[in-house]
């Protein structure tokens, strides 16, 4: 399989049940990939695609975190900042 060089993958911890492009997903260990304007989110079984915009903030983010917005009693995710990097994945 063609991997493309574009695509990079980061480890993201989803501390509570998360809502994301109207899937939930279990607490856990979970695989980010994101190329272009699409993320992946993955583990085993369990895979969520979803549109997102990358921003760029002023510094560096010390550890990824997931940021949330409550969508009728669900966490959805708002946003995952990555840890290393200066970049936030914003979902649509």
């Amino acid at each position: 399989a063609m991997v493309c060089a574009s695509a990079a993958t980061y480890n993201v911890t989803l501390f509570q049940s998360s809502h994301i492009n109207g899937k939930d997903l279990k607490p856990g260990d979970y695989k980010l990939t994101v190329e272009n304007d699409k993320a992946t989110i993955f583990r085993g079984k369990d895979k969520v695609e979803a549109s997102v915009k990358l921003e760029t903030s002023d510094s560096k983010f010390s550890a990824t975190s997931v940021r949330y917005t409550d969508d009728n009693g669900k966490a959805k995710v708002q946003e995952i900042r990555l840890g290393g990097t200066n970049t936030r994945v914003v979902f649509n």
